[in-house]
């Protein structure tokens, strides 16, 4: 578990790891914590509605996240995240690999009631 103390800000990425994925204009990451002590403060950080929240331009269809508890790791599916996707888009990033780097760099919410996450 990471030290917490003061008005500290952590970030997504002091505590885990991610990889992305796509498929067509979807796209996938999952982000593992590095010690289980620390998923629950990761589930309460990072959810549908924040990523939605946090990159209105970026993700245009529905945000979907699977828990998997027994590793400790979310799997968030990102509907219309790619610019229409490798075939469509003139992004640099038409895989979305750059989506994990986005993710990780979301504050965590350390506050006692889960209200305090922004970006």
């Amino acid at each position: 578990m990471i030290a917490r103390g003061g008005n500290e800000r952590l970030l997504v990425r002091d505590i885990a790891h991610a990889r992305a994925g796509d498929k067509g204009n979807t796209s996938n990451v999952n982000i593992w914590v590095y010690d289980r002590e620390d998923f629950e403060l990761l589930k309460r950080s990072v959810t549908p509605e924040r990523i939605k929240k946090e990159f209105p331009k970026l993700v245009r269809g529905k945000v979907t996240r699977y828990v998997i508890d027994h590793l400790h790791g979310l799997n968030l599916v990102m509907g219309e995240a790619l610019e229409g996707g490798v075939n469509a888009s003139l992004n640099l990033d038409s895989h979305g690999k750059s989506w994990s780097y986005l993710i990780l760099g979301l504050t965590l919410d350390t506050s006692e009631s889960g209200a305090g996450a922004e970006r």
